[in-house]
């Protein structure tokens, strides 16, 4: 037995509500099962229960054995003395509230059906398994709940997103522009070199991107330099050029070098070396005199490709590391790589700024993101063979969700598949 089944049963109600009774005796019944607390405090707060003749409101605890109310040291909180029913599958032992008032009892075990627990062990049989608990079965969910539940997922992803944006705005002190740059930044550097572009931009001044985002060159420099790609021997024009303005411009500005991750190239395509990446960005900066005002102020998907549209600078064409020729060819942006920018940088700063305005702007995100091609990774792979159709980007989005924060963590029952499954809906 989990409490996560419990905790199922009484939110839905998936017992014989006519024959409840204490474990004193007292017949039960329930108006309201509350509102699921997900944080700390009683499972369920603001219940509706009669017990015997007197109807009650407060709140209700569940564990598994009641003994587990001492276990976890209810007795010596104050915000348990609310708790007007404790529902568990074995009553093992009496609990009372501080001022010595026994708190009723409701032991599961005997009301609960056995074909729910048949169903509740297969959903979590480990047998024939090979991706996640529900894969014989995901694909007979309702194409309906299961396309809400997506809608809803990419929110609650879009969400997560966004506790970064709030942490980089209380740091920039409400910088909107600094915090565009520093996600960008993160961005750009992908998977592998997120944490070292980041580490750069949260070095930096942002007024001294105002002061020479103009300058392509003087940007640049500056990135190689903290990047700390001035350490080899000197090899051409450019790579001196850049290494002069560098040290020109640190002593200018007083830039500071320390607590800098070092970019990595190890497993990386040369389209994605972080010195074509920080040529990119520095283009990007210097295209648009007021890009964050630009980002917030179009609402296709045309308009934000236009956007990005850059390029690394000149000697990238025939380069992707400083003194070594390769074959010419033109450092675009991909579109491919602008989509993982939109989905991680743009929607979720729209997504917060609009929030910082009051303004709803969930019509134009949901736009955005449907008009995206769906990501390739291997979760979404096994998504597909298990029946499951992606269309878009805002649906892998929500499965990579589903997978990081249900799947991988057996929280079957807080999902739609699985609460579906169990309930006989699917």
């Amino acid at each position: 037995m989990r409490e996560d089944l419990l905790h199922f049963i009484w939110k839905y109600k998936k017992l014989n509500l006519k024959e409840l009774h204490t474990t004193d005796g007292l017949p039960i019944f329930i108006e309201n099962t509350g509102t699921h607390n997900q944080l700390a405090g009683p499972d369920f707060f603001n219940a509706k229960i009669t017990i015997g003749s007197q109807l009650w409101a407060g709140n209700v605890e569940i564990h598994i054995n009641a003994s587990d109310w001492f276990a976890h040291h209810h007795e010596k909180d104050v915000n348990y003395n609310t708790v007007i029913l404790h529902v568990v599958w074995e009553d093992d032992i009496s609990v009372f509230r501080n001022d010595s008032s026994k708190i009723p009892t409701l032991a599961l075990k005997k009301y609960i059906s056995k074909e729910l627990l048949e169903a509740y062990n297969s959903l979590f049989s480990k047998e024939k398994v090979s991706f996640i608990y529900c894969e014989k079965d995901i694909a007979n969910v309702s194409s309906f709940a299961f396309k809400n539940w997506l809608e809803r997922l990419y929110f609650e992803r879009l969400e997560q997103k966004s506790s970064l944006v709030a942490e980089l705005l209380q740091q920039s002190k409400n910088d909107w522009e600094k915090v565009l740059f520093t996600m960008l930044m993160k961005n750009f550097g992908s998977k592998i070199n997120g944490e070292s572009f980041l580490s750069i931009a949260k070095s930096l001044d942002f007024a001294v991107i105002r002061k020479i985002k103009n300058d392509r060159l003087q940007l640049e420099s500056v990135f190689y330099g903290l990047a700390g790609f001035y350490e080899v021997t000197a090899v051409d024009t450019y790579y001196l050029a850049l290494e002069k303005e560098y040290k020109f411009l640190k002593n200018k500005y007083n830039i500071e070098e320390s607590s800098i991750i070092k970019p990595a190239f190890f497993k990386l395509r040369p389209h994605n070396f972080p010195t074509i990446r920080l040529s990119q960005i520095a283009h990007l900066y210097g295209k648009h005199q007021n890009i964050f005002s630009n980002i917030i102020a179009v609402n296709s998907l045309e308009e934000l490709y236009a956007i990005f549209d850059v390029l690394a600078s000149d000697y990238w064409d025939t380069h992707y590391t400083f003194g070594k020729a390769s074959k010419k060819s033109a450092k675009k942006l991909s579109k491919k790589f602008i989509d993982l920018l939109i989905i991680n940088t743009i929607l979720p700063l729209k997504f917060c700024y609009a929030n910082y305005l009051g303004k709803d702007v969930n019509d134009e995100i949901i736009n955005i993101i449907e008009s995206l091609k769906k990501e390739e990774n291997s979760i979404i792979d096994n998504f597909n063979m298990h029946g499951i159709a992606i269309e878009n980007a805002k649906e892998s989005q929500a499965i990579l969700q589903m997978y990081n924060k249900y799947c991988t963590k057996n929280k079957c029952l807080e999902c739609v598949v699985g609460s579906s499954l169990l309930s006989g809906k699917a």
